[in-house]
């Protein structure tokens, strides 16, 4: 068998149209798989600001019922009121 180098020439065009698909689907693989995990993180962090608002929350409850005034309320009223937003927000979505 006599491989001419046309033959050469067609064998590596098809390998390199192989290899460019290949590569574009590894890449959307790529970029699924870490939106998958930024996913995951956002949502980890989120759960954790919650929590962190919701215990600040507490804290400033506390202070206000000690008696302190001033920036302890007005804190207290904007923290109620974002949290109230933020729940009425995700409600709606």
């Amino acid at each position: 068998m006599y491989i001419s180098m046309e033959n050469i020439h067609e064998l590596a065009e098809l390998l390199g149209s192989l290899a460019v698909i290949g590569g574009a689907l590894v890449a959307l693989y790529k970029f699924f798989e870490r939106d998958r995990k930024q996913g995951t993180s956002i949502r980890n962090i989120q759960e954790e600001q919650t929590l962190l608002c919701y215990g600040i929350k507490a804290c400033l409850q506390g202070l206000a019922e000690q008696g302190c005034d001033g920036p302890v309320h007005d804190a207290l009223d904007k923290l109620e009121k974002h949290l109230n937003q933020k729940a009425h927000q995700g409600a709606a979505e």
